[in-house]
């Protein structure tokens, strides 16, 4: 049975350099029409080869970390507003006591907090190491920074709106929901801060077997001094934390501006579903 041919084969015929050779992904073949000297394109390739799943781990576990961070940072942010002392529902008690948890696990440093973290991450996953123990231990470190930062966001919608919400006969569920509507546009700007922490807290799983190209910058970059690995991870970990910065700007700005433009139906949507009109 004949096997199938590289897909770029399709479309380009064999570079020169590969005529006497069977290269085994499109991948070779592309660094080798970008590159006429051999060498020079079998270095990209075998770089290339070793960042793309590295870089495809490092997005899942941001991914996948900061969508736990949001879902459970924010009703615990919620939580720690508006059980203050003069808040909505006060329970300046029970404010203090999950205050003070929520401090303690932010007090950990990253590092030992995975460490602390691996007998859980075996008991419910039942792998101690990789891109999902360190899914585990980033949601989990980042959850209660994001709650802190969605508390301080909150904490900014001005208390004559509130007051003015509740003079109406706005029921208290309809008062966060009030809350979260008018500090989106801070949301927004706390989400891209968690974000991009989480990228450089992924790189720093790598060290412990993580993942990620946090893992290939420190076992191969830095270990078998391979710096054209290590610049390599650095650089793509800048892109992604630009990329994220500017989306998170951006995304703030038309939100505070109103200038909705493309994203105008899906903000019109989010809008509906909190029960906020839009000016």
């Amino acid at each position: 049975m004949q096997e199938e041919q590289p897909w770029i084969l399709k479309f380009f015929d064999m570079p020169q350099s590969l005529i006497n050779e069977e290269p085994d992904t499109s991948l070779q073949i592309i660094c080798h029409l970008l590159f006429s000297n051999k060498e020079i394109a079998e270095q990209i390739f075998d770089i290339t080869d070793m960042l793309i799943p590295a870089t495809i781990d490092t997005i899942y576990m941001v991914f996948l970390s900061s969508f736990f961070a949001v879902v459970f940072g924010l009703p615990l942010g919620v939580i720690l507003t508006i059980t203050k002392k003069n808040s909505i529902m006060p329970f300046p008690m029970f404010n203090k006591i999950l205050g003070a948890i929520v401090n303690t696990i932010r007090s950990f440093p990253f590092i030992i907090l995975i460490v602390l973290l691996l007998p859980l991450s075996k008991m419910l996953i039942g792998v101690s190491f990789g891109p999902n123990a360190a899914t585990l231990s980033l949601s989990i470190g980042a959850i209660p920074f994001v709650a802190r930062l969605f508390e301080s966001a909150l904490e900014e919608v001005n208390k004559g709106i509130i007051e003015a919400t509740l003079s109406l006969g706005a029921s208290k569920f309809e008062i966060i929901l009030m809350m979260i509507a008018e500090s989106i546009p801070s949301l927004i700007n706390v989400t891209t801060i968690t974000i991009i922490s989480i990228i450089g807290f992924s790189a720093m799983a790598g060290s412990i077997g993580g993942g990620g190209l946090g893992d290939l910058a420190i076992k191969l970059g830095f270990y078998d001094t391979r710096n054209d690995v290590l610049y390599s991870c650095v650089i793509i970990l800048l892109i992604m934390v630009q990329i994220t910065q500017s989306i998170g700007d951006y995304l703030s700005k038309i939100l505070r501006t109103h200038n909705y433009g493309i994203l105008r139906p899906i903000i019109h949507l989010i809008y509906r579903i909190i029960g906020r009109t839009q000016h």
